[in-house]
């Protein structure tokens, strides 16, 4: 999975082997292998390769897709399902009062609190909707 998923992100910003090469300090050959699966970057070019692609090692190594989002000027990393439901969530600023302290934390109280209500609010509506 790595090897094409890196191929994929390369050729989406429509870059060389060689280009991706000179931004990691290796050789395109070293590159190419990343590509075809017969080696691994080391940790250090899995974050530069992550950084680069402004996504997260985990989706490097395993696809798992993970969002960067900033609040209270802290980088947190939520998962695809966690950040549709972080966006859903901004429209009601009400519930981001108080983030300054262990903002990652609270985002994914916040998010389990949000989803849970929800659900309850949409089984309401469906019984609502039965009588």
């Amino acid at each position: 999975m790595f090897p094409q998923r890196l191929k994929s992100l390369r050729l989406s910003k429509k870059l060389s082997q060689q280009d991706m090469a000179n931004l990691l300090g290796i050789t395109r050959q070293a590159y190419g292998r990343y590509e075809s699966g017969l080696s691994e970057p080391d940790i250090e070019n899995l974050r530069k390769l992550a950084n680069f692609f402004d996504v997260s090692i985990d989706y490097l190594l395993d696809g798992q897709e993970y969002k960067k989002v900033v609040v209270a000027g802290e980088e947190i990393l939520l998962s695809e399902k966690e950040y549709r439901t972080f966006q859903e969530m901004k429209k009601y600023s009400i519930l981001f009062h108080d983030l300054a302290t262990a903002p990652e934390a609270k985002v994914k109280q916040l998010i389990k609190m949000w989803e849970i209500i929800k659900e309850d609010y949409e089984e309401e509506q469906e019984t609502n909707n039965d009588n």
